[in-house]
């Protein structure tokens, strides 16, 4: 997992922000992660990140897409994790990714907020979340690199309704990734 020592965080209007255009998500970098509660013990694992960032002028229009690789769900426990891809919960086989598609941005004195859809399982689902936006001291074409940190809280129910003893109904979620210039890795080969 990569994590970052965020900068002080972008407010609208700042002009040191990720320039208007397409961004994607570096994948190398990003990832969801998740804990959630099951007899009283706390399970931790991480997905491989992709997706596109949309940078609007002004920023509030920007929009994301981001997809979560269910397939490779990682909590160091090999069978947990063929127990969390198997049918009984993400179904992995039939649903490979888990996507969020934000609608909506906004600046609120507590900081940034994102209104969007979540897809699990092939159900959308209404979802907030809180972002960061940060940037680093690495150059990507003379502009510093910045990075989305986002947290959010789903219902368990979201992806399984069996029933499962001491599996709370919260699981906690968020992603950590950079952006990169659209072409960058089509730039980096040249």
């Amino acid at each position: 997992m990569t994590s970052i020592r965020p900068g002080p965080q972008l407010k609208p209007g700042e002009p040191s922000r990720p320039a208007t255009g397409s961004w994607r998500v570096d994948p190398a970098r990003s990832h969801a992660s998740f804990t959630a509660q099951i007899v009283g013990r706390a399970v931790r694992g991480s997905l491989p990140l992709t997706g596109q960032v949309l940078i609007a002028e002004p920023i509030e229009h920007s929009t994301a897409l981001l997809a979560a690789s269910a397939t490779e769900v990682s909590t160091g426990s090999p069978a947990l994790d063929r127990l969390l891809t198997g049918p009984s919960l993400l179904d992995a086989a039939a649903f490979p990714e888990i996507t969020f598609q934000s609608e909506l941005l906004a600046w609120v004195p507590a900081g940034w907020r994102t209104v969007g859809r979540l897809q699990v399982k092939g159900i959308q689902h209404e979802l907030a979340c809180r972002l960061g936006l940060y940037h680093d001291d690495t150059l990507l074409e003379g502009q510093p690199r910045f990075w989305i940190n986002s947290s959010w809280v789903i219902d368990s129910h979201w992806i399984t309704r069996q029933w499962i003893p001491g599996l709370s109904r919260r699981i906690s979620m968020t992603c950590s990734f950079p952006l990169e210039p659209r072409d960058a890795g089509r730039l980096a080969t040249l």
